[in-house]
This record gives C-alpha cells, structure tokens and sequence, in this order.
C-alpha cells in the first residue's frame, strides 16, 4: 500500500484543527500528517503542541505568518510519503473522500489526482460570485495549459513525491494554488479529476479567501505558464 503523507498547512484554526485532525486518521490511509502552523495567534499553536508526536502527526510551526504556499513548502520538505495529499485545516473539505483520491494513483492511471467541487459530488451551496471568479480562473488554466479542469481552486491536490520533486514551489501565499497546477502540467503530467463532497463555511466561520487572491491566482498562472 502507497504510504500516504497527509499535509495540512494551518492558521487560527482552533475550533476545527483538533477535528480534522482526527478524521485523518479514522481513514487509516495516513502514513503521516504533517502540520505546518503559519503563526497562529488564536490558540492553535497550544493546541498543536499537544498533538505533536502522537498516532502520526508532526507538527511544524512558522514563527509569523507567512501563507499557504509557505506553509505547504515547509511540509513538502519533511514530508516522507510515496504520495502527498493536501488538505485545508477547516472542515469544508472530508477526508472520507481519500479512498476515490488515492484509486487513480493506486491503479496506475495517474500521478496527480484533484477532488473537484463540480462533478457532481454532494455540496453546501455557497457563493455566487466565489463560484464565477472559480470557473473564471479555471477557463483560464484550461486555455493557457491545454486541459480541461473543473475546479483549478480546490483544496484537494493529490500527487506522487516523484512530481512532488521536481515542483520548486516559490509562492508564499495564495499563489500556491495556480503555481503547482501550473508546474504539475507544464511536467507534462496531466491532472486526474474525481468528484468530491464540499461543506463550504460563512466568513463569519473563518473563511479566508477574498477577490483580491483571486488577482494572485490570475497573475500568477500567466506568469508559470511561460516562466519558471
């Protein structure tokens, strides 16, 4: 079986870390999680300490905040798996799913695998003009990279550590997310897509994401499709 490195950049999550955590490892597929804390500032860093060493989780903390990109950069390095698979620290996204991430891979029939939001799996309705500015930045992944993705901005990007290696990931922040999809095609890997279920959470619950990441993701997809 394909040891598994689950990675879960995290920042003030204190009120779901604890959670996610542990349905991770009720699937039984983590070899590994390995937590980055971006600087938390609400408790989680507690919260983490206590979590550090126990039934697989090692925990890595950044000292500020930096971004996600940063945090997933700082896993990538200590992570040991045959695959890596990235997961939010929130509870939008469900672990359960990881059986029909990690098939692909385990057949054969890919090295990298995404969980999209629209194919069909079941979803909390949420945003309008989140889902807009989505499809916009997926039609533009799509055009500049020759592919046909669905959901360019979800959380759930799976790959194995041979793709891993050879990423040299450069963005901090929200840039991560473009940047690796970018990097993975431009491999001339092409990108699996199965469908998966979304609990999408209320800013008021903690959501971070706003349209001027969407600018990051745009900016940032022309730039890795003729740079390195």
């Amino acid at each position: 079986m394909l040891r598994v490195s689950v990675i879960i950049p995290c920042y003030n999550e204190k009120t779901t870390i604890e959670e996610i955590v542990h349905q991770v490892q009720a699937t039984g597929r983590a070899h590994e999680i390995i937590i980055v804390d971006d600087g938390s500032t609400d408790g989680t860093r507690e919260i983490l300490a206590r979590l550090d060493g126990r039934d697989g989780v090692q925990v890595l903390f950044h000292e500020r905040n930096q971004g996600k990109g940063a945090a997933v950069r700082s896993a990538l390095e200590a992570a040991t798996g045959d695959v890596m698979l990235i997961q939010d620290a929130d509870l939008e996204y469900d672990p359960r799913d990881y059986p029909a991430l990690l098939r692909p891979i385990e057949e054969g029939k890919a090295e990298a695998v995404y969980g999209s939001r629209f194919l069909g799996g079941p979803r909390r309705t949420m945003f309008f003009w989140h889902m807009v500015g989505n499809r916009f930045l997926t039609l533009v992944t799509n055009i500049l990279f020759d592919t046909i993705l669905s959901d360019v901005e979800t959380c759930y990007k799976v790959f194995t550590s041979r793709v891993a290696a050879q990423l040299d990931l450069k963005s901090s922040g929200w840039g991560f997310d473009p940047e690796i999809t970018a990097k993975i095609l431009r491999q001339g890997v092409r990108i699996y897509e199965v469908p998966i279920s979304y609990a999408g959470r209320e800013f008021d619950e903690g959501k971070k994401i706003s349209w001027q990441d969407g600018l990051t993701v745009f900016w940032t997809l022309l730039k890795y499709r003729f740079t390195k």
